[in-house]
């Protein structure tokens, strides 16, 4: 009985070990950066609206133009090369006889059809160049683009529809100049209108500046003689006594100059004054 035990045990055993040695080993698949990728067309465009009749950047690897992909997952350094008769950018990956080829942009564009797969991901994921000397289109961030310069664009136009008639003036003359004095409110309005329209960023810009409104103050006041800026543009005075009100600074704008003295101790004064003069 106790030898029947024995080689009982003895046969279990030998079938656990059989099983040990049987089990596959499990193997972690690295992910590739192109497992996420979409077969489709692709067009890169020059960063910067450069549109040269050619522009060719590195398709391979030389000691003059470095065109290496840094792989994280190894910490090592990928030669890449474009090579028109191989599937994968990477040399580790490439095999036998390679036909190099070209990569040119012509008028600032490059579109690359979906059957140039190799190409399309050396200049999608592996090209250093990307997003510093060009960009691949995408519809999508477009679609962004242009729906933030909509909301910008809203945003002033409602802030020019609703403004009042003397920032309007401030704005418009930062715009126009000295023209703006002769024109009908109704013609403020609509220029306003169309300044915001055409440039949101810089009118936006300018309706949040203190310093336009103040500035503007200024030249009304020199323009209905309330002060007077001397000739060499050097001295503000009042009009009415000749008395100096401040020097301008040396390579200042005069008005500029003025629109900063409004908010001295001193300036403050002279303000209240000319704007109830103004009124």
């Amino acid at each position: 009985m106790v030898k029947k035990a024995e080689e009982q045990i003895a046969e279990v055993d030998t079938t656990v070990i059989e099983k040990v040695i049987a089990a596959k080993p499990v193997v972690i698949q690295k992910k590739e950066p192109a497992d996420d990728w979409e077969i489709k067309d692709r067009t890169y465009f020059l960063i910067g609206g450069k549109s040269p009749l050619t522009h060719t950047i590195p398709s391979k690897h030389t000691r003059k133009y470095s065109l290496l992909w840094f792989d994280k997952e190894t910490g090592e350094q990928q030669e890449l090369r474009y090579a028109t008769n191989q599937s994968s950018p990477l040399v580790s990956k490439q095999k036998g006889e390679v036909t190099l080829g070209h990569i040119m942009f012509k008028n600032g564009s490059l579109f690359v059809p979906q059957e140039k797969q190799n190409l399309q991901k050396l200049l999608s994921i592996y090209h250093p160049l990307k997003n510093k000397v060009y960009e691949e289109f995408s519809a999508i961030d477009v679609a962004i683009d242009e729906l933030d310069d909509l909301e910008l664009e809203l945003d002033a136009l409602n802030a020019a529809r609703t403004m009042e008639i003397d920032q309007a003036e401030a704005i418009l003359r930062v715009e126009v100049g000295s023209r703006v004095s002769k024109m009908s409110s109704k013609e403020l309005k609509r220029d306003l209108l169309l300044f915001a329209r055409r440039n949101p960023i810089l009118f936006l810009e300018l309706a949040n500046d203190d310093n336009v409104q103040l500035r503007n103050i200024a030249v009304r006041a020199a323009e209905e003689r309330i002060i007077i800026l001397s000739q060499d543009q050097r001295t503000f005075s009042w009009a009415s006594t000749g008395r100096k009100l401040m020097n301008v600074p040396f390579d200042e704008n005069p008005y500029s100059a003025m629109a900063a003295f409004f908010k001295t101790d001193e300036g403050i004064e002279v303000f209240k004054s000319i704007e109830k003069k103004l009124k």
